[in-house]
């Protein structure tokens, strides 16, 4: 094992990965209809990046973890227009993932497999443009949920070309073993890559855990929508703010006040700063065992969790198609992991204003 927090089995195989920024930006998305309580200044969520992954194995396979949004997104199902319609964010994408990896000299072709980390249409992209020699990979309960799809089935948020003609693989966890808290399955039976069962946000939302270095072992965690913003997984039981964040994060990339001044902002103390928000289709209370599992991982400095829409590794971090493997090395972990704070600039200010000083 690796650590008390957070067990993993031990193994000596990594996967290559890679850390595709799919051009996908989702903006004015309202705070409220993904996370509460309110926050000063933050009527709507930051601008949202939709990250995917490439995993490479030894083997020669080739796997992508989630997709993004899809350039011609009004081609998905009625019922997923209109949710996009009822939240009014504003979606722009310029590429789509496959054509990224072709751009890149990884033809489609090498792909054997498309994880969708849920069902939500800022990560399936769309994989009818993908050979049907790909498996689509899902979690529990997605067949019985939404097949067959759109239009066969009308009210279906997926659409029937998703996995027309192609493997439709659904993960069983019932003959699993763990990590951490959580049940997983080593998608290559050898411990370099791991598919996680994390419950709550959708039906059947899986993470992954890659092995990226050994001795000593290091590992990215792929959380999806596990959560939406790093004030739902941060601070936790396992790790609190810094005492003095100044010194804890570099300051090109936080200039701000001290850590009494965040605290005054937390939801509970010990705790993190957001709460999922009740949405239709999302189980709550399951929601948030699930991150306080995941407060596990991210509270290990050889684990780096990364949710799906983590805007803090913009313009920090080496993305697609250099990979990512030596993030501990080159401390992205340390430079991303309290960078949400900056968020908070208008509540520390009206803060202040309340009480008529400056903060420390």
């Amino acid at each position: 094992m690796t650590n008390p927090i957070f067990p993993v089995p031990a193994g000596t195989e990594t996967v290559q990965v890679r850390i595709i920024d799919t051009s996908t930006r989702m903006a004015k998305l309202p705070l409220a209809f993904l996370m509460q309580p309110p926050m000063e200044g933050m009527q709507y969520m930051p601008e949202m990046p939709a990250w995917s992954f490439l995993i490479e194995h030894s083997s020669g396979q080739k796997l992508v973890f989630d997709l993004g949004v899809p350039k011609d997104w009004r081609s998905f199902s009625p019922v997923i227009l209109q949710i996009i319609d009822s939240i009014n964010c504003e979606i722009t994408v310029k590429d789509d993932v496959i054509d990224i990896l072709k751009n890149n000299d990884i033809p489609a072709g090498q792909i054997s497999g498309i994880i969708w980390s849920h069902w939500h249409f800022d990560h399936i992209g769309d994989p009818s443009k993908f050979p049907t020699s790909a498996d689509l990979i899902v979690g529990p309960g997605f067949k019985d949920a939404f097949c067959p799809g759109y239009p066969s089935a009308p009210d279906s948020p997926v659409r029937e070309s998703d996995f027309a003609g192609r493997n439709l693989r659904e993960i069983d966890f019932s003959d699993s073993i763990e990590v951490g808290q959580f049940r997983a399955y080593d998608f290559f039976g050898d411990g370099s890559f791991y598919l996680v069962d994390t419950p709550g946000h959708a039906v059947g939302h899986l993470s992954a855990l890659a092995r990226t270095t050994t001795s000593p072992d290091t590992f990215i965690f792929m959380g999806g929508d596990l959560c939406h913003h790093s004030g739902q997984i941060r601070p936790s039981k396992h790790m609190p703010l810094p005492f003095d964040i100044q010194n804890a994060i570099p300051a090109t990339v936080l200039p701000c006040p001290g850590a009494q001044a965040y605290e005054k902002l937390l939801l509970r103390r010990n705790g993190a700063f957001f709460t999922p928000a009740t949405m239709v289709g999302t189980d709550s209370k399951t929601t948030i065992r699930t991150i306080e599992k995941a407060q596990d991982a991210d509270a290990d400095s050889n684990i780096w969790f990364i949710f799906a829409h983590d805007p803090s590794l913009l313009g920090i971090v080496d993305l697609f198609p250099l990979p990512a493997n030596d993030w501990k090395k080159n401390g992205w972990r340390r430079k991303t992991l309290w960078a949400f704070l900056r968020d908070f600039d208008m509540a520390i200010a009206a803060q202040d204003k309340e009480v008529g000083q400056v903060s420390i």
